[in-house]
């Protein structure tokens, strides 16, 4: 799997018109090598891969990464760049990711290989791992499942007087103890007023009678993340929290049913909101519909009005309106979809009608 990303990455490389990637993004990284380590830089050229790394990661290193050759260096790996001899040819044009590196890395490389012509390449790494492969579809699928079973097994906890952090502790050791490697990203849980937070990590609030409470969560398999949301109400829901709730399902269901390769994003975006916003919410609705997943729990195509992306088969993508009442409360449903040639297949079998507990 290594071998043949590197030469598809390869073959952007020469059509780029450089002579070779420098890269220093830890994602980036694993998904080319393996390598789950935190320190780690990989020279791709035309006929070798070299990985550079610490003593701490010397066995590590050795027995993940493949397709690239393993140096334990001294110095920073940076630093180390230098030893390179085909550094040493003048007029050398390598790429690197101007989304990742920071300038001051960036700078400490053109220090080290004055004679390299540094080039930002996000260009050629924008869509890599965008499309999945079957094992990578699988991962994701099991991430998928542990996170629809973790939901299940934290329905009860959500009582009035439960904090908000309690019930995201126990969620995360629910998917631990169903194999996740770790969380995808830090659990929301955000009850009552705080629901309107889209992205309100969990408090120390205590849920109450009436609170919506919007979880927003996800397990690591392999290295490839699920992300999924549900809303649910503690007690009895009021005609408004139904109107919302149903305003909005309504709305996922009809992104989800506009999923189909050759789609563009901004269409797919366009079903939620265009319900959303004929049922009166539409200033309510202010991020995008949805974004790919993988590798990083954020990555494309992006499912926004912004978007420039057509959707293609094996792209996996969240589909998530929402709506968010400030000083009321809010709305958000998630499911994972796999985009195929005849439509979307959705991952999440968790129930979505409006629970109350």
């Amino acid at each position: 799997m290594s071998v043949k990303r590197i030469n598809q990455l390869r073959s952007k490389i020469q059509g780029a018109n450089l002579d070779g990637l420098i890269l220093t993004d830890l994602d980036q990284i694993r998904y080319l090598t393996g390598f789950t380590g935190t320190a780690a830089l990989v020279v791709i050229s035309d006929r070798r891969v070299d990985f550079l790394t610490d003593f701490r990661y010397k066995i590590q290193a050795r027995k993940q990464v493949k397709g690239a050759k393993v140096h334990v260096v001294r110095r920073g790996a940076i630093g180390a760049l230098k030893d390179f001899p085909e550094f040493n040819i003048k007029n050398r044009r390598y790429g690197f990711s101007g989304e990742h590196l920071s300038v001051t890395d960036r700078d400490l490389i053109q220090k080290n290989l004055p004679d390299v012509l540094l080039v930002a390449a996000d260009a050629i790494l924008a869509e890599m791992g965008w499309i999945k492969e079957p094992e990578e579809l699988a991962s994701i699928r099991k991430a998928v499942e542990i996170s629809d079973t973790a939901f299940e097994r934290i329905l009860n906890l959500i009582t009035p007087g439960v904090r908000e952090r309690e019930l995201a502790a126990e969620l995360e050791y629910q998917m631990c103890m169903l194999g996740s490697e770790k969380r995808s990203f830090e659990t929301i849980v955000a009850s009552g007023y705080r629901s309107a937070m889209a992205h309100g990590v969990a408090s120390s609030k205590k849920f109450k009678k009436g609170d919506f409470v919007t979880i927003d969560f996800g397990a690591t398999v392999d290295g490839y993340v699920s992300d999924m949301t549900r809303t649910v109400v503690l007690g009895k829901a009021t005609s408004r929290q139904r109107k919302v709730y149903n305003t909005v399902l309504k709305a996922q269901k009809a992104g989800i049913r506009k999923v189909k390769a050759g789609v563009t994003a901004v269409s797919v975006d366009a079903a939620c909101r265009n319900l959303i916003t004929k049922a009166g919410f539409g200033k309510n609705f202010g991020h995008g519909t949805g974004h790919g997943i993988g590798f990083l729990v954020h990555t494309g195509p992006t499912i926004s009005p912004l978007s420039e992306s057509k959707l293609k088969p094996n792209n996996v993508i969240t589909i998530e309106p929402g709506i968010y009442i400030d000083g009321w409360g809010g709305v958000r449903i998630e499911d994972d979809v796999i985009v195929t040639r005849t439509g979307g297949k959705v991952l999440n079998r968790a129930e979505k009608k409006l629970l109350e507990l």
